[in-house]
């Protein structure tokens, strides 16, 4: 079932196979440009779901959470 919304946006169902996959909409895949063998990043949460997000875009944003955490504790040992 898909629902008509914005066009930076999409929703819809998708059915889990018998080896626990999904497939990703090709709608979706396309709004992300997500290609075959890109690398995605699963979170879960019991109480607040699961999200995927592109890896690579992740991984920046961990870097700079890290380099800001070092510099916040190196001001305060100073």
């Amino acid at each position: 079932m898909k629902l008509k919304l914005p066009r930076d946006q999409f929703l819809s169902t998708v059915r889990v196979g018998d080896k626990g996959q999904i497939v990703i909409p090709k709608e979706v895949r396309e709004l992300f440009e997500i290609e075959p063998g890109d690398n995605l990043l699963l979170m879960a949460d019991k109480k607040r779901g699961i999200a995927i997000v592109a890896f690579d875009g992740m991984m920046d944003f961990m870097n700079e959470a890290l380099r800001q955490a070092k510099e916040a504790k190196e001001e305060e040992d100073r």
